[in-house]
């Protein structure tokens, strides 16, 4: 009697492990789509399902890896701490990059124009002159249109005074650098292009590090000393992008003492309402169409250590001025955010965005070439 009471209890037992197995097993391959990501979860999770059954916790299911329960279970100050230590992973995980600009779907109360395109440079995506023409929502000052999304409060008497970076004698004045080099344009003809990501190359002849080699010549040109960082800081890994091109801007400070302005050099990107590519353009009297350009600059808003980013707001709008005195169309509304961006690192910082992926290479070149001339314009004003 005893031993059929026994052997019926073990079928349970077997009956009730199965199920259990099966139900993890269920669990642990949810949302894998075929056998193969099917295997690779039970791969993952079952090391730290044994682990965790032999430590006693199988009830726990915080994200942490096996080694770290291990390390964990070591030591009873650090096991008090799990779900601390827990809480702080998942935040890291889900907290976007603090300093990652949002990419435009819509620019604010921009209003597309009709934009000719340069034969030359018609890549067949659909041209729009982006102008505002409705005050409602900026602080004007000037020609110059800016969208503020901090909650501070701008006025022209601020914006107008003169900015705090200034040329010198001393060499190089200039860094030119890319925290998302490998941002990417929409070429006339894709002559084999080998593209790492969504609008994104390696190749410098369609990323926005061309760009910067136009800026570099155009400062050169005007007795600028300047250097180029070509360093692609997104790739192969976008995230910490800009904790890595921060880590060069100090990098290029230590070495040279005389670097007064720093330019982060991007490109946007706008969609339509169909998920297709909008390049945004403006016909320039006798030289072509260029992209639009747009000034993205940043605050102390977001939390970060900031206290002169109004310099570099000055700035910009100065050099903002000056482009759109002399090119009405070639420049977007500036807009204040409160990610700093790195423009903490010196009271000349600016991130300038040139063009968006579907402008062609050529017409962000061309953008690239007339904003540095601009900018050397306003630098060579500014030092008189």
């Amino acid at each position: 009697m005893e031993r059929k009471r026994f052997a019926r209890l073990s079928q349970r037992l077997g009956a009730l492990l199965l199920a259990g197995v099966t139900l993890w097993t269920v669990y642990a391959t949810a949302g894998s789509v075929d056998a193969a990501g099917a295997w690779m979860a039970v791969k993952r999770e079952l090391p730290l399902a044994l682990l965790q059954w032999q430590l006693g916790d199988m009830g726990q299911r915080d994200g942490l890896s096996a080694p770290s329960v291990l390390m964990l279970s070591q030591a009873p100050i650090l096991l008090s701490a799990r779900g601390e230590i827990s809480d702080l992973r998942r935040q890291a995980a889900e907290e976007p990059e603090d300093e990652r600009p949002a990419p435009v779907t819509q620019p604010v109360r921009e209003e597309p124009q009709p934009a000719p395109v340069t034969a030359g440079a018609d890549n067949g995506v659909t041209a729009k002159t982006l102008i505002p023409t409705d005050p409602s929502g900026y602080t004007v000052c000037g020609k110059v249109y800016i969208r503020n999304t901090t909650q501070y409060t701008l006025s022209n008497e601020e914006l107008l005074k003169p900015f705090a970076a200034e040329l010198t004698g001393e060499a190089p004045q200039i860094l030119i650098l890319h925290s998302h080099g490998s941002e990417g344009y929409t070429p006339v003809v894709d002559d084999g292009i080998v593209w790492s990501g969504d609008h994104r190359t390696t190749d410098s002849r369609y990323n926005v590090v061309r760009m910067g080699d136009a800026m570099a010549e155009v400062f050169a040109q005007a007795g600028i000393s300047v250097l180029h960082d070509r360093t692609l800081y997104d790739y192969p890994e976008y995230a910490g992008a800009y904790d890595r091109s921060l880590a060069g801007i100090d990098r290029y400070l230590k070495e040279y003492p005389s670097i007064r302005f720093v330019l982060d050099v991007h490109r946007d990107a706008i969609e339509a309402s169909d998920g297709s590519q909008v390049k945004v353009v403006s016909e320039i009297e006798g030289q072509g169409t260029a992209a639009q350009l747009s000034l993205i600059m940043g605050s102390d808003g977001g939390g970060l250590s900031h206290p002169d980013w109004m310099e570099n707001l000055r700035l910009a709008v100065a050099v903002q001025e000056q482009a759109l005195t002399d090119y009405p169309t070639l420049m977007r509304p500036l807009l204040l955010r409160n990610s700093r961006y790195n423009q903490h690192a010196t009271t000349g910082s600016l991130l300038v965005e040139v063009g968006t992926a579907g402008n062609a290479p050529e017409e962000a070149e061309l953008a690239a070439r007339l904003f540095a001339a601009e900018l050397a314009k306003t630098l060579e004003e500014r030092s008189k």
